[in-house]
């Protein structure tokens, strides 16, 4: 029997086309006109929004990738909650999921068994049910899912509208990506793996189910773009960002692995999109790697205005201790993103 893992090249997030090379492939996609279409492609947002009446809208996303662990069940269940979690980030709430499926022949189909049924239990501590999905046959395993939530057209949280002044929270530690590279590379520690794997199985529902009480000025998850790349999503052309590199939170082992150069294909790809967006200056390498790393299951990363930010930070923290302030946000400097 093969492992799971045995054929794929990449796994998770990390395995996503790169923000240079895919904004320039979306760029050639025509423009589709509907006012009933609150939220598309054009702003790199985490879902798309199609209001239904006044006070409905739903919520669409999709996200599958292949294995970045052996355990099926384990890898069916950080699929979903990644999957999942762009509902979330959009300040919605899933409804319905459909499994998306590539497997190959060669394996046997028990291990396909654990992979939907780690994605099963995730999506019913969304709150959501499963009704179906599609399969094929592919050279390497794949799974993830389309979700459909549903979201108040008044309350959409966007990826882009940060408001100056405001301050910038991250919910869970950055340094999955590298930590899992160091897995396959039989590297790892087994404290860093498993917090890790917690990390990426937890859903993001929680954290915004406290935010639901407050004013989000903006909200996007970090995914395989990593927290650099998101944030210049997020500052757009009318704010920038202030990054604090020493409150980021992250798990200890991974800055240890990027600091012995322990780094991954995809956190290249992120480090070349970001040159001219932000200098990194005398920041440690390290920390650099940190910022750049392609995030599986990744925390949610929101703007708050600065007088509510430390009140909704400890409504955070009782599901996600290691959440933090990790920013501000100013009006347009001379790059989208600063370090401080």
């Amino acid at each position: 029997m093969l492992s799971l893992l045995s054929n794929c090249t990449s796994g998770g997030c990390g395995a996503k086309i790169g923000p240079g090379e895919l904004s320039k492939v979306l760029s050639g996609l025509p423009a589709f006109c509907d006012p009933k279409l609150l939220v598309g492609f054009d702003a790199s947002d985490d879902a798309a929004v199609y209001q239904i009446d006044a006070d409905t809208a739903i919520v669409s996303t999709v996200d599958f990738f292949s294995p970045m662990v052996n355990d099926g069940r384990l890898f069916g269940r950080i699929a979903a909650a990644n999957a999942l979690s762009d509902v979330y980030a959009m300040g919605g709430t899933p409804l319905f999921a459909l499994n998306l499926v590539c497997y190959p022949e060669s394996m046997e189909l028990n291990a396909l068994g654990e992979i939907l049924s780690g994605g099963a239990e995730k999506i019913q501590e969304a709150g959501a049910v499963l009704c179906g999905g599609h399969s094929i046959y592919d050279k390497e395993p794949k799974y993830g899912l389309a979700v459909t939530g549903r979201i108040n057209p008044q309350r959409i949280w966007r990826n882009n509208t940060p408001a100056p002044g405001d301050q910038l929270i991250l919910t869970k530690p950055l340094g999955v990506g590298i930590v899992m590279a160091a897995l396959r590379g039989e590297m790892a520690d087994e404290k860093a793996v498993q917090a890790a794997l917690s990390s990426m199985q937890r859903l993001n529902k929680y954290a915004a189910e406290k935010m639901l009480s407050f004013p989000i000025s903006a909200c996007t998850d970090i995914t395989g773009f990593g927290l650099l790349a998101h944030a210049k999503e997020m500052a757009g052309e009318a704010t920038t960002l202030v990054l604090y590199p020493s409150e980021l939170p992250y798990i200890p082992e991974a800055y240890t692995y990027a600091g012995d150069y322990l780094i991954t294909a995809a956190a290249q790809r992120n480090r070349n999109h970001m040159q001219g967006f932000v200098e990194l200056g005398d920041t440690p390498f390290a920390l650099q790697e940190l910022m750049l790393d392609p995030q599986t299951s990744g925390g949610l990363f929101l703007s708050a205005p600065k007088s509510c930010a430390q009140e909704l930070l400890c409504a955070i923290q009782e599901m996600e201790p290691q959440a933090r302030i990790v920013g501000e946000v100013l009006l347009p400097q001379n790059l989208p993103i600063l370090l401080r």
